[in-house]
């Protein structure tokens, strides 16, 4: 059982993070900026946060023994999260990533495809600078989870695949995973470490 600082815990994927973590046993901290919309369960501290704020969020982080982070990009910056965390001391930092990074050929990013929504540029390419930041803090032990292309609610079956750098897809050619499934390899690799210091990837 590890004592975890969930950043972003009434999201959507945050609110399944918060879920697997429970039902696993572990002991959260769960922050949001509106904390009354967090889920209610046994062992979980609700707690107002605000990911601009870097001194009042490393308050919130201290004693923790992993931080995930499950905030959009585009509401963040990336320096204020990873230096709370470093200023909290914890070392263990897991990042709720974005697909858009992820490899469909060599030196091929998805976001820089012709047929990408421009709606959602924006919210990719600050997901790819927060990669290149963790990449760069050899202090933490960090790891970035890239969900597929299409991450949405559905079911937790358990039953998906790990990959890299590259984008998964299926034997139709579609990238997809729920937040469901998706918190299961989060919380898998809070438990496991199999990717310390490395962006790794899920889906069906």
């Amino acid at each position: 059982m590890a004592q975890v600082a969930l950043i972003g815990a009434s999201g959507n994927a945050g609110a399944r993070i918060l879920k697997e973590l429970v039902t696993r046993g572990h002991e959260v901290t769960a922050i949001a900026r509106h904390p009354e919309k967090i889920a209610s369960f046994e062992g979980v501290q609700a707690l107002a946060g605000n990911v601009d704020d870097r001194a009042a969020l490393t308050r919130l982080l201290e004693g923790a023994d992993a931080v995930i982070s499950a905030v959009p990009f585009s509401n963040s910056d990336p320096d204020t999260l990873i230096n709370a965390v470093r200023d909290a001391g914890v070392k263990r930092y897991l990042v709720v990533g974005g697909a858009g990074s992820l490899l469909v050929g060599p030196g091929q990013r998805v976001i820089d495809q012709p047929d990408f929504p421009e709606a959602y540029k924006p919210e990719a390419s600050k997901g790819a600078v927060f990669l290149e930041k963790l990449e760069q803090a050899d202090d933490l032990d960090w790891t970035f989870l890239s969900p597929s292309a299409e991450f949405v609610p559905g079911e937790r079956t358990g039953r998906f695949r790990l990959g890299t750098n590259e984008l998964l897809v299926d034997e139709r050619g579609e990238s997809h995973i729920s937040f469901e499934d998706y918190a299961i390899a989060l919380v898998d690799e809070l438990e496991n470490h199999h990717h310390l210091r490395q962006r790794f990837t899920v889906g069906y």
